[in-house]
């Protein structure tokens, strides 16, 4: 589904290999589902490490490719009738502005 929107790897310093995209899109989707902090990334087989997925969020973000795979993930749900779209919500338990009541 991404596969058009990744680069091609380019060799990293220290002949450090790259790391491939599927595992920093598992990474990268597990901390968006999950909500955990980026000292709890798992470590494993199927998981980047959290300064690769750190590197290429921050790339993707710059470069439009995160609003692209958005966009695509949008499109298909959308395509599929799994959206409510008159249904929204907004937590503001997270929000900086202090109460004044």
């Amino acid at each position: 589904m991404f596969a058009d929107l990744f680069p091609i790897p380019e060799k990293r310093k220290r002949e450090m290999p790259p790391t491939p995209f599927r595992k920093v899109l598992n990474t990268l989707l597990y901390m968006l589902i999950t909500g955990c902090r980026w000292c709890d990334v798992p470590i494993g087989e199927s998981w980047a490490s959290k300064s690769a997925a750190h590197r290429w969020l921050k790339r993707w973000q710059v470069d439009g490719t995160m609003a692209e795979m958005q966009s695509r993930i949008l499109g298909k749900a959308d395509n599929r009738g799994e959206i409510q779209w008159q249904y929204g919500a907004v937590d503001g338990s997270f929000s900086p502005w202090q109460r004044r009541w």
